[in-house]
């Protein structure tokens, strides 16, 4: 199971503190708890339950074999995103999001094909004979791919589902997502709209702590949902072996 998380350690990050309240979006109203100084507190008990939904229903996808896709670009979260989602193994998008990234993904498939071109090429002897203009040329074409497309260099099919920081800042995503009636799980403020989100996660999305500590939370989730599947796959592997040996057994029996 994943390491339960308290309020004490949401309340420790910050989860709770939301946007002033000039700046909020009514249909975040159930998951507010209270006005403070001008602005809203989250209620870190609703926080607790979204979470639970949004983990355990990660854990079903990831363990059917499926990935799920990390997007964060802004900067309080491009780190701790692409360092979870690294070790994960999970496509990731934490440069600028491109449009079409979901909706147009054969064209983005052409150019991730294309990185892997340029990448084998310059890994061939050839390429040192080239004149000095095309190899920079290359060069930064391969740097300009690798920053916008590095994340997902091995996604062959779109992703089962999104996890998202900051649904406001990354509306474009999610209105791919939903377009093609992919789930997205994300950490919603009290500034965001949370009806298009299959699984809102109400939290404050601007401090690094509490991306921090969401992140890590969703990401212990998949882990163990990729150990559960790991084990599957070698139980099932077992059952196959057992059956294959029943078989022979039983071809040797009617032989005799």
């Amino acid at each position: 199971m994943a390491e339960k998380i308290t309020t004490e350690s949401l309340m420790d990050a910050g989860v709770h503190f939301g946007h002033l309240t000039r700046k909020w979006n009514p249909k975040m109203a159930e998951y507010i708890f209270m006005e403070n100084n001008g602005i809203h507190i989250i209620d870190l008990n609703k926080t607790m339950k979204c979470l639970d939904e949004a983990t355990y229903a990660l854990k079903n996808i990831v363990r059917s074999g499926r990935k799920i896709m990390f997007v964060a670009t802004k900067k309080q979260a491009k780190d701790i995103i692409n360092a979870e989602a690294t070790r994960l193994n999970m496509p990731f998008v934490t440069e600028r999001w491109l449009g079409g990234m979901l909706t147009n993904f054969a064209t983005i498939r052409k150019s991730l094909k294309k990185l892997a071109q340029i990448d084998k090429l310059m890994k061939d002897e050839a390429f040192n004979n080239l004149a000095k203009q095309e190899r920079l040329m290359m060069t930064r074409e391969k740097a300009k791919l690798e920053k916008l497309l590095g994340g997902i260099t091995d996604l062959n099919r779109l992703p089962a589902a999104l996890f998202v920081i900051d649904v406001k800042r990354e509306h474009i995503a999610v209105s791919e997502a939903l377009k093609l009636n992919i789930p997205v799980f994300a950490m919603v403020d009290t500034n965001s709209d949370p009806s298009d989100i299959d699984f809102p996660i109400p939290a404050n999305d601007d401090a690094f702590k509490s991306i921090s500590l969401i992140t890590a939370h969703v990401g212990r989730a998949i882990e163990e949902a990729l150990m559960e599947r790991k084990k599957d796959k070698e139980e099932a592997g077992h059952k196959k072996d057992e059956e294959e040996k029943r078989k022979v057994d039983e071809a040797v029996e009617e032989a005799k």
